[in-house]
């Protein structure tokens, strides 16, 4: 048989396949590109006027804006030098602030749009606040869903 399923595994690939670990391989699995829409473009520059916001208050420069069935909920600027809040990060208020809209901390089929990528603090927020979904930066790159913090 010359079929490559038929021969032996080489041992260098084997040893190499062995020695990846979860975060190497995480590196090498690349997500799909989202192809993105208008209502993506529109959102995404929400959360840079958020961050224009946050800019003209003087504080660090970022933006979110969480939305769920296209309609947004809450979005807000960063906080952090303003109101002396090492956790008021844009993605963290805005997060708090469509808890408080809805009567829940179950944001579950809400989606983040970011001014650039969430921190594992507010990607952490995100995940137990059950987000279905993270976007940042210009690219309205796909970060998928939250996951769990790894201690």
């Amino acid at each position: 048989m010359t079929d490559a399923a038929a021969r032996p595994a080489d041992p260098r690939r084997r040893r190499l396949l062995a020695s990846l670990t979860v975060g190497s391989l995480l590196l090498v699995l690349r997500r799909p590109a989202h192809a993105q829409t208008e209502d993506d473009r529109r959102l995404m520059a929400r959360a840079f006027a958020m961050r224009q916001a946050a800019l003209d208050q003087g504080d660090q420069p970022y933006g979110a804006v969480v939305v769920r069935d296209g309609r947004i909920i809450a979005e807000a600027p960063s906080r952090v030098v303003t109101r002396k809040d090492p956790t008021a990060h844009a993605e963290m208020e805005a997060i708090r602030d469509a808890a408080r809209a809805l009567g829940t901390n179950d944001l579950r089929g809400a989606v983040i749009y970011a001014s650039s990528r969430p921190c594992p603090m507010c990607t952490a927020a995100a995940y137990w606040a059950r987000v279905g979904r993270l976007y940042w930066g210009e690219a309205i790159t796909d970060g998928g869903a939250p996951r769990p913090p790894s201690y």
